[in-house]
This record gives structure tokens, C-alpha cells and sequence, in this order.
């Protein structure tokens, strides 16, 4: 069976296009001349209203992509011979090729366990105490997810509750936002309420996720941490010689709101597909539905039948089960077809 040339998909919210208002952005950015490498009215607006939202004077780096922003941010904060502790389903660990090793010329990654996607903080302790001598990586950094690779949201208390740890402990932290955005518009709270007041050092705040084309923001909420992380980009090819091109979206997406209504959005479709799919006999949700991913339990069989109808998933690395994923882009038209699929396909199983 052909996949119809307008459904959308739930593989993976990078399917999604660019949206109107990131799109609209860049069209004004693309009119005449301006000064290259960031310093240009675009990077400037972008960088303002990021200090807007998080209400305070933190410093902002623009980089292509996920994998550099979280690389080159754990290597500002480490050295060779210290480690970075994160959860064992983290994206640095499951979806970064080596890359924070890399760019930290070999500081060592250390697996965290914890329920849903959430890093324990009884295994973090045991990790950083369990040796102090030299032949060990010195622990260096703790490392959150926000939302996890499990589609779970880690509270206000419990961002608290890490950022004690590691200070404690004398880490520093480190938050993934590659979907920041969805995790602001499930809580509904301030920015700067699950950042730096929770004791974040440094936030990489994903834009492509959220309707962008590309372009992550890389924020450090102590600036003492960000001396030189400029060159860190330049050498790593991350400097983008047409700045205002990564910036403009995020200035136009971040003037009207629109990143976090489009975050609410794809919550929200994420929602509806995680209630309807719990009530289809055969089907499970693995995981708590608190942003805009669904994990579910099917078998095979529905699986297999899923994939001949046109539909893209991934069945999840590590985790198992299917992973449907919203986007702004998501439609209530593509969700009900979605669910009408899975029930056929239920019966089917019968």
C-alpha cells in the first residue's frame, strides 16, 4: 500500500517542514547585506530575547546541530581525563557516534540507570564515590535530558533535587533541550524555574525539533564557562560565516510565543494518540505521555501490518516499543487516521 503523498508521519519530529514563522524569518533575514559571523541585528535580536525568556544575562552560542551543541558544551566543561554522568538511554550515550568524547579529546562517559528515562540519584552518588583515586575518570560533569529520550519531563522538584546533587558533589550540570521547548509547555512554568534556578550551568536548547530548518542555541548561564567557546566553534566548524541565517529563526519564533505554542501543540497531539491508543485491546503505553512522544507496546504482528499501511515509526533502540512522535506540524486529521489503523490492526490480531 502507497503512503498518500499528504499524510504527515510520527516517526521523528525532524520530518517535519520549517514553520511559518521560522520560515517567514528567514525570508526577512534574506534581504540585502549584513555583517557575517554574528555580528549582525538578527544574532543580536535572537540572543536578547534568549536572555528574555530566561531572565537572566546569560551567553549565547548559535551552532548547527544537536550533536555539536551538546559536544562542544561537555568539552568546555571538561578535560581529557574527567567524565561526564548521564542516563543510560541519554542521547549522548545512544545517538552521539562518540561525538562529547571526541570533541573533549577522550573524556569518558558514564551510564546512569533510572525509571523512565530519569537519572537516579542514589547510581550518580555511587558513581562518583565509588573510587577517588587516580586510575578512575575524574567525575566531572551530570548531564539531564529535558524531556528525556523517553518522552517523560523531569519536574521542577526533581531538576532541584539534581542540581543539589551536583553541586554537592562538585559537577557540574549540563541540560540536553534538544525538545527544551516541549518540556516548558508540559510543565508550564518559567524557563529560568527548570535552568539555572534548578542550578543548570549550561542549557542546549534545540530549534530544529520545534519547527526550525536547523540551529541549536548553546547556553551558558555562568558566562565564566563560556571563555573561549567561541574558538571551540570556530575549530569545530560550527561558526556559521551567514549567522543571521541560525539566528533569525529563533528571533522570529521567540517574538510571538510561537516555539512554545507549537511545543503545546505537538504535546497536545501526543496526548490524544497515548489516551485513544490505551484503551485498544493488545496495545500498552510503556511510558508516561508527558510531551509529544507515545511509547506503545504492540505486537508484531500490528507492527508489521502498521508499516504496509504507509506508516512510519521507529521501534526504539534499547527500549523496545513503537515510538510515535509529534510535531507542530501534526494534524488531527493524520491522528485519527493513525488510530484508526492501530484499532483495524488490533482486530486483526485478535
Amino acid at each position: 500500500m502507497e503512503t498518500p503523498p499528504h499524510r504527515n508521519q510520527f516517526a521523528s519530529d525532524n520530518y517535519a517542514g520549517v514553520c511559518p514563522e521560522a520560515w517567514q524569518a528567514l525570508a526577512t533575514a534574506n534581504s540585502g547585506y549584513a555583517s557575517s559571523y554574528g555580528d549582525d541585528p538578527w544574532t543580536g535580536r535572537a540572543c536578547g530575547r534568549l536572555r528574555e525568556i530566561f531572565e537572566t544575562d546569560c551567553e549565547v552560542f548559535f551552532v548547527f546541530t544537536g550533536t555539536a551543541a551538546n559536544s562542544l558544551a561537555l568539552a568546555s566543561l571538561c578535560r581529557s581525563y574527567h567524565s561526564i554522568i548521564c542516563h543510560e538511554m541519554s542521547h549522548l550515550e545512544t545517538d552521539e557516534c562518540g561525538a562529547p568524547e571526541f570533541f573533549s579529546n577522550g573524556t569518558k562517559v558514564l551510564l546512569a540507570s533510572g525509571d523512565d528515562g530519569k537519572i537516579n540519584l542514589e547510581a550518580v552518588e555511587h558513581l562518583v564515590r565509588k573510587r577517588s583515586d587516580i586510575h578512575y575518570p575524574k567525575p566531572r560533569v551530570l548531564s539531564v535530558t529535558q524531556t528525556t529520550e523517553l518522552g517523560t519531563v523531569y519536574s521542577v522538584d526533581e531538576l532541584l533535587a539534581v542540581g543539589e546533587l551536583a553541586r554537592r558533589l562538585g559537577l557540574r550540570f549540563h541540560m540536553d533541550g534538544s525538545r527544551f521547548a516541549n518540556a516548558v509547555a508540559s510543565l508550564n512554568v518559567p524557563p529560568r524555574e527548570i535552568t539555572w534556578q534548578a542550578g543548570v550551568d549550561v542549557l542546549c536548547f534545540g530549534g530544529a525539533k520545534n519547527g526550525m530548518a536547523l540551529g541549536e542555541a548553546v547556553i551558558f548561564f555562568d558566562r565564566k564557562l563560556a571563555a573561549e567557546f567561541d574558538y571551540r566553534c570556530k575549530q569545530a566548524g560550527q561558526l556559521a560565516a551567514k549567522m543571521r541565517f541560525l539566528a533569525a529563526p529563533w528571533d522570529g519564533m521567540l517574538a510571538d510565543g510561537a516555539w512554545l505554542r507549537h511545543a503545546a501543540h505537538a504535546n497536545r497531539c501526543a496526548r490524544t494518540i497515548s489516551e485513544a491508543a490505551a484503551g485498544v485491546a493488545g496495545v500498552r503505553v510503556k511510558y508516561p505521555c508527558q510531551a509529544n512522544s507515545v511509547f506503545l507496546d504492540l505486537p508484531q504482528a500490528m507492527i508489521e501490518g502498521l508499516r504496509r499501511r504507509g506508516w512510519h515509526f521507529y521501534t526504539f533502540i534499547g527500549s523496545g516499543g513503537a515510538r510515535f512522535m509529534c510535531s507542530w506540524e501534526t494534524r488531527d486529521e493524520d491522528i485519527e487516521a493513525l488510530l484508526a489503523d492501530i484499532r483495524e490492526e488490533a482486530m486483526a490480531c485478535r
